[in-house]
């Protein structure tokens, strides 16, 4: 009850009805209900699962998940050297399996380094590091490199560390709109007005005006990815959290977006110093994915988060100590 109405359950009630509520005015009504239904049923089985979590976790089950993290990067290391298979023609598998492992990464760090096993987590790092380097559009790097970043801010400075991160998700998506306008000029300089970002930047730039009064109520949910194949959006439109949330769910939904992920951001910290950089780190890698254009909409992308947050769960109950009582011998008489 005392997460419902909190200002982060409030946003985040205030996020769905709204969501609910576009429903009247998006074209894709069949489609817009499905994926409404597919989110709401994701949170559902989140919260199922945070109330199955044991109140403590045993040691021996959470070593599972950097042995599997570190065998995956060793398999995923020679499959993005040889590229694509046949079974794999475009590389969307190893590029999603990078993804994920790039996810849960820090979780795994924060358990080696919670037990002290600094070296090992190090060479975890490096493993998920090469392996996200080779793949071939980089992405999972740069996730990776963002997540390094706030990571080491947290740890130098956890209280203030957490609070820039919530304020910088925030910001961005909140003044997402400005962005067009300010980085228009920039690719067009460094890259050309011709290269991919300069294009996909004047097509929102140009939404916004031809559209203005679209910001306060957004096109409806499910209206950006359909938008593009059925012709109403360009293909060069943005395939960003950002650009989506304000194309479908405008000025209402980005603000409660927004407040949701502050209050997210700051209040799941963690109790523990060497648990929280690893979550703040886990934030900003999942936001700089969805910024720079992963699939958001599908579903394997929210299963990978839900699992994330459940695992950071485990690990937060994995943390207690426990001491044996000393022996006394008693004295006979």
């Amino acid at each position: 009850m005392a997460l419902a109405i909190s200002p982060g359950g409030m946003a985040g009630l205030v996020l769905l009805l709204w969501a609910g509520l576009s429903l009247l005015w998006t074209p894709f009504l069949p489609q817009a209900s499905e994926r409404l239904l597919n989110l709401t049923g994701m949170a559902l089985m989140a919260l199922a699962g945070y109330l199955a979590v044991p109140e403590r976790m045993r040691s021996a089950n959470l070593y599972i998940l950097p042995i599997g993290v570190g065998l995956a990067a060793l398999i995923g290391i020679p499959l993005a050297i040889r590229g694509s298979s046949r079974f794999d023609p475009e590389g969307l598998s190893l590029e999603r399996g990078m993804i994920t492992l790039v996810l849960l990464l820090w979780p795994a760090l924060a358990w080696l380094h919670s037990r002290g096993r600094n070296l090992e987590a190090i060479g975890l790092a490096l493993a998920v590091a090469v392996g996200a380097l080779l793949t071939r559009d980089g992405l999972p790097f740069y996730g990776l490199a963002a997540g390094a970043l706030v990571f080491v801010v947290t740890a130098s400075m956890p209280v203030i560390g957490s609070r820039l991160t919530g304020l910088a998700m925030a910001g961005l998506l909140l003044f997402a709109p400005l962005l067009p306008f300010l980085l228009k000029p920039l690719a067009d300089g460094i890259l050309g007005p011709k290269s991919p970002v300069a294009a996909s930047l004047g097509v929102w730039r140009r939404i916004i005006l031809d559209e203005p009064l679209r910001l306060l109520t957004g096109h409806g949910l499910e209206t950006a990815m359909r938008g593009r194949l059925f012709g109403l959006l360009p293909w060069s439109s943005p395939s960003t959290l950002l650009f989506e949330l304000w194309y479908e769910l405008g000025l209402v939904g980005a603000a409660a977006g927004s407040i949701l992920l502050y209050q997210a951001v700051v209040r799941a910290r963690g109790h523990r110093a060497t648990v929280g950089p690893a979550i703040m780190a886990a934030f900003a890698c999942a936001y700089a994915l969805g910024c720079l254009g992963i699939g958001t909409t599908q579903v394997w992308w929210f299963t990978a988060l839900v699992v994330l947050v459940l695992i950071f769960v485990a690990i937060e109950r994995g943390q207690f100590r426990t001491t044996r009582p000393k022996a006394v011998l008693s004295r006979k008489a």
